[in-house]
């Protein structure tokens, strides 16, 4: 999207498809050309049973191909949410040719107990799947959780969306281990953007209770610079929320 001569490679969050850039897409003309790209399992996108769960290696080469194919040499990275996988990925790989990372609640710096249990192999990952088919008794769980404010209401209201059908409960699993060897040393990502003159822009909800500030602040308290923006809304309309702010504050981000 876009015709502008600075290239922005942009993930989107989970449950999403390249398209949730549009807004952000035309908030960032005519500076940038945006190749908001669909993640396995999500709008058209699919990813073989040889090709999981997904290696950084692959992925790399996915990438790889996308640049040569739109001959796109020094570029940006945007990420929302899960996104932040990949492009953490891409900053691994392609650090030396990134010129901005905006990290948009990302996840894959501190991840959830819940996710890790969910993808570590054995009999974890089997009990996760059958959660996934038959939510019945998990989603009661969550509720009695729920009452006794163990659990935060807004991640309760999260997960019900997330798994409301069975397609949805599906793409929970395939997207979880999917991806499960996507993850991060974050001493080496703190070492990498502070020895690179990578521009570090990174977004937060307020009242965010899935990717919240409290979760990233070592990372963030280890990074030599930044900019930090925290809004105020949640997780689920966060995206959308950080376009409107880039298109009344752009001239503070720009370089």
């Amino acid at each position: 999207m876009g015709t502008g001569p600075r290239a922005l490679l942009a993930f989107h969050g989970y449950g999403q498809e390249g398209h949730y850039y549009d807004t952000m897409a035309r908030t960032l003309q005519p500076e940038y050309r945006v190749y908001a790209i669909d993640l396995f399992f999500h709008g058209q996108s699919t990813l073989s049973k040889a090709d999981q769960p997904l290696s950084k290696k692959k992925l790399q080469a996915f990438i790889q191909a996308l640049l040569e194919k739109e001959d796109i040499g020094r570029f940006s990275v945007m990420a929302f949410s899960m996104g932040g996988k990949f492009a953490l990925t891409v900053l691994e790989k392609f650090h030396d040719r990134m010129q901005e990372l905006y990290l948009i609640a990302p996840d894959g710096i501190k991840t959830h107990l819940l996710y890790s249990l969910a993808t570590y192999p054995g009999w974890m990952q089997g009990l996760f799947k059958r959660i996934v088919l038959r939510p019945t008794r998990f989603f009661q769980t969550l509720s009695w959780l729920e009452q006794k404010r163990w659990v935060d209401s807004g991640l309760v209201k999260f997960a019900n969306w997330q798994m409301d059908s069975p397609q949805k409960r599906l793409r929970v699993y395939r997207s979880w281990t999917g991806f499960s060897n996507l993850t991060f040393d974050t001493r080496k990502i703190v070492r990498l953007l502070n020895q690179s003159n990578i521009e570090v822009n990174v977004f937060l909800g307020k009242y965010d209770q899935i990717i919240s500030q409290k979760r990233l602040q070592v990372f963030l308290n280890a990074l030599k610079r930044h900019n930090l923006v925290v809004l105020q809304t949640g997780h689920t309309n966060l995206l959308y929320t950080v376009a409107t702010w880039l298109r009344n504050h752009r001239s503070k981000t720009a370089n």
